[in-house]
């Protein structure tokens, strides 16, 4: 298996289970074989869709995954309009990571179709139309449960009161080549998530330069207990004005391998552009394993949904059909 698609896949698939939690299985590690129950949105769905996908190990370079649609209720045009909608989201995306974009397409499609979709027996229809599409993908990631040494003990109990008091308008960034002063945008800060003596806790800015996130870092790095944290991962989005839509994004570690770039690859699934986050950890002693990861990737996703960088379930369900 290639090692770039490796890794590209086990960023891929951390990151739908970190949109999605509990949503997301895993049916054979091994076999890289996973599914998602997709639902319209109801708060009782009447449709559902079990999507499973089989990751070869030349996705995403040069091959999709293979797919299976479990839906009985789907036959005939109305299932190969939804096949041939997921084809065409391979072929404009062809080479890269796909799979959020086939849930989030399947669960538009169940919320504009549920009020036209027949349903009709599974027997007739459990096993005719099932459609198999080839994909690959694979992801080598470092998971070393080495920590760096722990730091000094810190009095981590005011850690939120004490972050959210920052204060961020008055810093400016001064570009010699310009006049114009930028201002620092406005930080927020999300809530600590602790862990075995560790603490993790994410910030997030909207930005529309590298100079406005160098300015929130530097913001950032003012308070004390921030400054002296284990880690303060980064990443950020932004795209840039001009005819081409180029969109200029980084990450960077601090230390903690490859967490930066997990951060960033949750981004580019959910797409979020002109923003950056910053997820600190402060260390305390016990190695937490691969479960750091898990929580730095938790508190990223949690703060970009609070600022609507990803849909809520609502947002999802569509207008409610009159009766």
């Amino acid at each position: 298996m290639d090692e770039d698609n490796l890794s590209r896949q086990s960023d891929e698939i951390e990151a739908l289970s970190s949109i999605y939690g509990e949503d997301w299985r895993v049916v054979d590690e091994a076999e890289r074989h996973y599914c998602i129950e997709i639902t319209d949105g109801k708060e009782k769905p009447k449709w559902k869709i079990t999507l499973q996908v089989t990751l070869p190990s030349d996705y995403p370079g040069s091959s999709p995954p293979t797919y299976e649609i479990n839906a009985p209720w789907l036959r005939g045009a109305v299932r190969y309009e939804l096949q041939n909608t997921l084809e065409e989201v391979y072929v404009e995306n062809a080479g890269e990571s796909i799979i959020y974009l086939w849930v989030e397409k399947i669960r538009d499609y169940l919320s504009s179709k549920k009020d036209d979709l027949e349903l009709v027996s599974s027997e007739a229809d459990a096993c005719s139309d099932d459609m198999n599409v080839n994909l690959k993908m694979q992801d080598v990631v470092d998971e070393a449960t080495g920590d760096l040494h722990p730091e000094p003990d810190l009095d981590l109990s005011d850690l939120s009161e004490e972050v959210k008091s920052l204060e961020v308008l008055p810093q400016t960034f001064h570009k010699p080549d310009l006049v114009e002063k930028i201002q620092c945008p406005v930080i927020h800060h999300g809530d600590p998530v602790k862990d075995r003596k560790s603490t993790f806790q994410a910030h997030l800015a909207a930005v529309n330069s590298e100079e406005e996130v160098q300015l929130v870092m530097e913001k950032l790095l003012e308070n004390k207990k921030i400054a002296s944290a284990t880690h303060n991962i980064l990443a950020y989005r932004i795209r840039k004005d001009g005819p081409h839509n180029v969109i200029a994004q980084n990450c960077k570690d601090d230390g903690e391998t490859h967490a930066g770039s997990r951060m960033l690859h949750i981004m580019q699934i959910i797409n979020a552009l002109n923003v950056m986050v910053v997820v600190t950890r402060w260390y305390g002693g016990v190695h937490l394993g691969p479960d750091r990861f898990k929580h730095i990737n938790n508190c990223a996703r949690t703060i970009l949904q609070q600022h609507g960088y990803i849909k809520e379930k609502d947002e999802k369900k569509g207008p409610k059909s009159k009766k």
